[in-house]
This record gives C-alpha cells, structure tokens and sequence, in this order.
C-alpha cells in the first residue's frame, strides 16, 4: 500500500488503507503459522550462545536490517527498524513520488514496546516448549514475525492521515489542546474492532487447518485462532492508535 499510496496523494483513501490492512491480516497469520513450526528454541535468544555480541536472534536482525537498509527498505514510513541506530543508508535511488504523510511520522517508532510484547507475551502462547537445534531459522522466523507485526501497526501512520483529511474539524481541536484521550476516544470504534477480531480468528482457524483427505473433526489448528484474536485485540489495535495519536499530536506542527 505504500507504493499505492505515495503515487498520489488524492489515492489515499479510508478504504483502500482498509483493503491494506485486511491483507497484512493474511501475512500476519501465515507467519504465526510458520514460527509455529518450530518450538521455543531457547538458545536462540541466549546472549551467551555464540561468539557474537548479543544473541542470535538480536545477530539476525541487525545484520538482515542493515542489508534491507542498504536496498531501501526504511524509506517507506510503515517499515521502522528495530535496531535503528547505525543503519547504513539506501544505495538505491529514493522514488520521486510526493510525499503523503506528514513529516512527523520519520519520528515514531514504537518497535520497542513490539519486540517486548512480542517475546514476553504472545510467543509463549502458540510456540510449544522444546529444542529442535534449528536456531537461526527460528530467528528468521521471529523476524518475519515481528517485521509483519510491525508494518501493521505503524500503518497507522495512513490511517490518521486519511481520517485526519476526512474530517479536520473533529481532529484539530484536541490536536491544538494536545488531547491525547480525546484523540483516542475519536480514533476508538469498538464494534470495527470486534469485527476485525472475529475476522482474523477465522483466518487463522482457515489458513491453519491440518488438511487430510479424510476429515477426522480433531479441530486442531497451527496456531489456536484464539490467539491471534487477542493479538489483535490487546496488542496490534492498541499499538494501533498509539501510533495514529502521536502521528496526530504532531499532524499540524
């Protein structure tokens, strides 16, 4: 949706950033399902495990960033580093396309409190104890995971801009007050929320079925649905909004 949206500005509308969101739900679940192939793998975030500084899962990201860096990953605004500090710069030429968002979006990043809620609290829900030894697929995995994860999240950059857009004068007063609860209340539809929860439950009991020629009825799934409902519920739509309230704190500086 990037590229949809920095061709043109008057393309960025409510329902097309809906459509992208949608579609991020497809690649979100299919990446749980693929870490779910493997089992915690403890050492894979053991600092003393390897040679390196750090662990290897924190190796794997640095080193994949850098290099996405280099191809211009970092320059669409929803894709944000984790490990910004250092990051060489794009060798390839930016696009020349007139920017959509606000400049205050280059300025949040929120990877922080994902890579904290990610490993403390929603990787222990679907990935089952063990060691199988396959430790640097497990990293990519993670971040595949969390680079998903991300991209979702920080889309909230789009979904501000355009509500802001649609609607100006029911964002400019709490905006002009910095009213943070007041920004939240107005970005909060508890029934949309239900539905996208609802919907990416399915998904994941669709996408994560075990497929056999004779159906059994065991139920069993990859990644419980339930889960990623709650993904979504406490985590990605929250984050959500926080992304959206401090892209509007600064929409009019």
């Amino acid at each position: 949706m990037a590229a949809e949206a920095n061709s043109n500005s008057d393309n960025l509308t409510l329902d097309k950033v809906r459509e992208a969101l949608i579609r991020q739900e497809d690649t979100i679940v299919f990446r749980l399902i693929q870490r779910a192939n493997f089992p915690v793998n403890s050492p894979t975030y053991d600092e003393k495990f390897a040679s390196f500084s750090g662990s290897l899962l924190q190796f794997v990201v640095k080193e994949t960033e850098a290099l996405q860096s280099k191809v211009g990953r970092y320059e669409n605004p929803e894709e944000q580093p984790f490990f910004p500090e250092n990051l060489p710069p794009s060798l390839v030429p930016p696009q020349a396309n007139p920017p959509v968002l606000h400049p205050a979006a280059a300025s949040i990043n929120i990877n922080e409190k994902i890579w904290d809620f990610y490993f403390n609290q929603l990787l222990p829900l679907f990935a089952v104890p063990g060691d199988d030894g396959n430790y640097a697929s497990t990293a990519s995995s993670d971040l595949d995971c969390l680079q998903a994860i991300s991209r979702r999240i920080h889309y909230g950059y789009y979904v501000a801009e355009v509500k802001f857009k649609d609607a100006p004068q029911d964002y400019e007063p709490a905006i002009r007050a910095q009213d943070r609860e007041g920004l939240m209340k107005l970005l909060t539809f508890e029934a949309v929320e239900e539905v996208v929860k609802k919907r990416v439950g399915k998904k994941a009991a669709v996408f994560g079925q075990d497929v056999r020629l004779v159906d059994n009825g065991n139920g069993k799934y990859k990644v419980d649905p339930s889960v990623v409902s709650r993904l979504y519920g406490e985590w990605i739509m929250p984050l959500t909004k926080l992304v959206q309230v401090e892209y509007l704190l600064r929409r009019l500086d």
